[in-house]
């Protein structure tokens, strides 16, 4: 069973920068994708930046330019670099793995931005 532990969210003013951490452990199959999604209240969940199999990377609109996913050696641990924080990103990050065409979620991290 794939779990993904997620850390590094917590409340910091607009302009400032966080890094979070997803650390995956159970992977058997190989990670098909391996990324960071977001929910804010009252929002669908969105995509923020994440890995595919050959190491390519997505960023969804709002995080282009301002976050950075990077991953360590293993491709396990997941990073998401955040600078340049607006009111507007607060939500709950959530950390995902697509193994085996199956989706594993996060427990989620709840980042929030003051103004």
């Amino acid at each position: 069973q794939v779990q993904l532990v997620e850390s590094g969210g917590g409340l910091v003013q607009a302009g400032g920068s966080l890094r979070l951490s997803c650390a995956a452990s159970g992977i058997r199959f190989g990670i098909q994708a391996m990324g960071w999604y977001r929910q804010a209240p009252g929002k669908q969940r969105e995509l923020v930046a994440t890995f595919n199999s050959g190491g390519n990377t997505n960023y969804g609109d709002s995080a282009k330019g301002r976050f950075t996913v990077s991953r360590d050696n293993a491709k396990t641990t997941v990073y998401l670099q955040m600078s340049g924080l607006k009111p507007e990103d607060t939500a709950v990050y959530y950390c995902h793995v697509l193994e085996r065409y199956m989706n594993y979620w996060g427990q989620g991290t709840q980042v929030t931005v003051s103004a």
